[in-house]
């Protein structure tokens, strides 16, 4: 028998302290740029307010991009454009720092964290701190049988809420998280199907390496058989991460909910953090509060989930490559809202003054002391 309670996130996440976002709301009012000139970066910086318990709001100042990795039994099919099994490439080229995310991290000093959960690969692979949350060697096709064990399902979920309190306690006061897999993004249409009670058709995207039309024919089939195994377990999240989700999955579903537990804000990337999102939402519904959108990929899934959600993503420059680029890309706008918030000065006089206006003159007195006669 299980000792995870999901239902104890719903009871030990608040919302980010509104009594801090209208104290926040009101200093904007009193800021020498007109209120709404600033578009959507107001409502960012008031929302940042209001995660931080601050006004004025502080500088984000140790971000740090979280990737949880996993390779997925379903890539067997061909519904991705990379190798089954070949995720562990994709982060071997991310530790070098050859990938987007890499270069982009480099340049906004941002660390990079990668978390191993079920690479298809030996655990010897990788450096100690990558693989010592792993809970197996690649998931389960999920279009025949579970990608997980209710075990293992469990301990994945434990070790992303493991490295949320890392995080937390280690001073990271914003989260970019992203995902690095292969199938990664076929369990997350699942997830999106299920929970937006939709068709497979719909949720079904290209990926970022774009497949081509037959691959997405047998992208689309495999969702809809995973879509028969999963809707019997709609009502348990936990057995729904067992059943079409993968090891990776499950930790960042966990992650999500223990980043809200510990009020750090967490920005998405991609179709497969939209939809461990979209599973934390089920299990506690004031979890989204703490999430923003980093930017849209372009996936139908990601862009259902976060309909349902209620996220705007704060960029859309088509960028599909995953690995939490997209979302680092955001960053640099949070940075900004964040700033202007804190550094912009306020008026010096009361909102509605106007100037002073000097007496009004008879304008007949003035001309009849300049020495014209005043009109009758």
């Amino acid at each position: 028998m299980s000792s995870l309670n999901l239902d104890d996130f719903t009871d030990l996440i608040e919302r980010p302290d509104g009594g801090v976002r209208r104290d926040a709301e009101a200093r904007r009012e009193r800021l020498v740029v007109p209120p709404g000139s600033l578009g959507r970066l107001d409502d960012l910086g008031e929302w940042l307010a209001a995660a931080q318990g601050s006004v004025p709001v502080r500088p984000v100042e140790r971000p740090r991009v979280v990737l949880f990795a996993g390779d997925h039994g379903v890539a067997e099919l061909g519904v991705s454009a990379r190798p089954a099994g070949s995720a562990a490439e994709l982060v071997r080229e991310i530790l070098a720092g050859g990938r987007p995310v890499g270069v982009l991290a480099r340049r906004l000093d941002v660390p990079v964290r990668v978390v191993d959960m079920a690479l298809d690969c030996a655990p010897d692979a990788f450096p100690a701190d990558v693989v010592r949350h792993r809970v197996r060697r690649g998931s389960g096709r999920i279009d025949v049988e579970d990608a997980l064990s209710p075990q293992e399902a469990e301990a994945a979920f434990r070790a992303g809420v493991a490295v949320a309190d890392e995080e937390a306690d280690s001073g990271t006061d914003l989260v970019v998280l992203g995902d690095v897999s292969v199938g990664g993004t076929t369990a997350a249409g699942v997830l999106v199907a299920a929970l937006c009670g939709t068709d497979a058709s719909v949720v079904t995207g290209r990926g970022g390496l774009a497949i081509d039309d037959l691959a997405w024919m047998r992208k689309c089939a495999a969702i809809r058989d995973a879509l028969r195994r999963a809707r019997p377990v709609l009502g348990d999240q936990l057995q729904l991460l067992a059943a079409v989700g993968g090891a990776d999955l499950a930790a960042m579903t966990g992650f999500l909910l223990q980043c809200a537990v510990r009020k750090v804000p967490v920005v998405l990337d991609g179709v497969v953090a939209a939809a461990c999102a979209l599973v934390g939402q089920r299990i506690a519904f004031r979890a989204p509060d703490w999430w923003l959108a980093g930017h849209s990929s372009g996936e139908p899934g990601q862009a259902k989930a976060l309909d349902r959600m209620a996220l705007e993503p704060l960029l859309d420059q088509g960028v599909r490559v995953g690995e939490g680029a997209g979302a680092l890309l955001a960053l640099p706008l949070v940075r900004a809202a964040a700033a202007l918030a804190a550094e912009l000065p306020e008026r010096t006089d009361e909102p509605g003054d106007e100037p002073a206006k000097e007496p009004a003159r008879d304008l007949a007195q003035d001309l009849a002391k300049d020495g014209e006669p005043a009109a009758e």
